[in-house]
């Protein structure tokens, strides 16, 4: 249960970012304070800092179940990315994550050599995994990145945004994010970019899963982004994430 939960963090992570412009000389610094709800009840909580200089990049993260979530899941938690960005590639080097689930502890270490995968480490190490276990193959992670460092990958104009697929490996499941526009009805915000999202499991997971089954099947998933800058970057502002319970709202702020 709690690696869907991981997932439904990442998916979160990648959603959410924003910008408050550094001093000339240091670099860019992005950061971001979101707040998640479920029928007007807030269920999460986190804040992301992302420093961009010259073609360096960090991004780290602590998040946490709030409200009334936290009397049923207490769950805390850290993450961070680091790697290369340019101006059309980002190129990871590592990515950790670390939680606390009521006595659960886990983490998850990636490890990249020229943007590859090299290694992964999760502890406690992961249990012996059945036949409907759907495994990672080498050709599933060409091209994939980390949670943190997929949402640094740039758009290079507003009709790119919406016509992006993502490839991203948490450290055991590895999916695709595909946006696409999203209809007039469907447009949330004001004067900004909506798009539809698309959640494609491809490996690292067990077959005939239900929470995985509605996240690829029945979960609607919208984002509003508005443009950022100069590097091709666009900041989502408001998303809604459909579950098997309800619509989950999500608004990022910026942070001084």
């Amino acid at each position: 249960m709690m690696r869907i939960v991981v997932v439904q963090i990442s998916l979160v992570i990648l959603l959410f970012w924003t910008v408050d412009q550094a001093p000339a000389g240091s670099g860019e610094v992005h950061r971001l304070r979101y707040s998640a709800s479920l029928f007007g009840i807030p269920i999460g909580k986190a804040d992301f800092t992302s420093r961009l200089k010259d073609d360096r990049f960090e991004v780290a993260g602590r998040f946490a179940s709030a409200g009334v979530a936290r009397l049923f899941d207490q769950t805390d938690g850290t993450v961070l990315s680091q790697g290369r960005i340019s101006s059309r590639s980002v190129v990871p080097s590592s990515y950790e994550l670390a939680y606390v689930s009521g006595k659960k502890r886990e983490t998850t270490s990636i490890r990249y050599k020229s943007g590859r995968v090299v290694e992964t480490v999760i502890t406690p190490k992961p249990k012996k995994r059945g036949s409907d276990w759907i495994r990672v193959s080498r050709e599933d992670l060409i091209g994939a990145l980390d949670p943190l460092s997929a949402l640094l990958s740039p758009a290079q104009n507003a009709k790119e945004v919406c016509n992006r697929r993502l490839k991203v490996f948490d450290g055991e499941m590895r999916a695709d994010i595909v946006f696409s526009p999203a209809g007039k009805s469907e447009r949330i915000g004001k004067d900004l970019i909506t798009c539809k999202a698309r959640f494609i499991p491809i490996s690292g997971y067990r077959k005939g899963r239900s929470t995985i089954a509605f996240l690829r099947d029945k979960a609607r998933i919208l984002v509003a982004f508005k443009p950022l800058g100069a590097r091709g970057h666009h900041t989502p502002v408001q998303a809604q994430i459909g579950t098997k319970i309800g619509t989950v709202h999500i608004q990022g702020r910026p942070v001084d």
